[in-house]
């Protein structure tokens, strides 16, 4: 950054950080600790629609390298698209299974980022859920390198207390989103 841009408030974005993913599987040591919360076994990317010829061998790639996991039980992969015109991409393990579900994760954004699509990745999330019931979402944004809870009552409305709460016992685990106005809710996400 220039002294120009200082001058003129001028930031650069932060630059995606993949590996940041591999943080989760020893943060759930601290959240199941301190709130009981475990990994459904899902995870999805995010994704702004994109078509053509490239995207179409790219999706067939990343199907091909997921579906290679012997040790997947029934579907390995489903895309989709919300009603936003997003694609989502839904993985499924074991709720024990969360390193390799980091690792599908990782994989998928890193063949989109390789193949020139990187700008089109939005956010990718991870499920969980507590003997009670209640689920929340841990949503990487691709963009920004951090990540912030996403915990949905309903069709339209948060527990904003949760999120903030998940927020406060990941955050020396986990980059979190200090901007709260990026905690953009993601209602009915697969893996969610």
């Amino acid at each position: 950054m220039g002294f120009l841009d200082v001058l003129l408030g001028r930031t650069r974005p932060a630059a995606p950080d993949l590996d940041r993913l591999f943080a989760l599987p020893s943060a759930v040591v601290t959240l199941r600790a301190a709130t009981g919360f475990t990994p459904t076994g899902r995870g999805s990317v995010c994704f702004t629609t994109v078509e053509g010829r490239a995207f179409a061998g790219i999706r067939e790639d990343v199907t091909q390298l997921l579906e290679a996991d012997g040790e997947r039980g029934g579907a390995p992969v489903e895309f989709s698209r919300d009603s936003y015109g997003f694609s989502w991409l839904l993985s499924r393990r074991g709720p024990d299974g969360l390193t390799s579900l980091v690792g599908d994760l990782h994989a998928v954004n890193s063949a989109l980022e390789g193949a020139g699509f990187g700008p089109q990745l939005l956010c990718s999330l991870v499920g969980f859920e507590d003997a009670e019931g209640r689920a929340f979402a841990l949503v990487y944004l691709y963009k920004r390198g951090t990540f912030y809870p996403f915990a949905p009552l309903s069709a339209d409305r948060r527990d904003n207390a949760l999120e903030l709460r998940i927020s406060a016992v990941l955050a020396d685990d986990v980059r979190i989103e200090k901007d709260l106005s990026r905690w953009f809710p993601v209602w009915g996400a697969p893996g969610l």
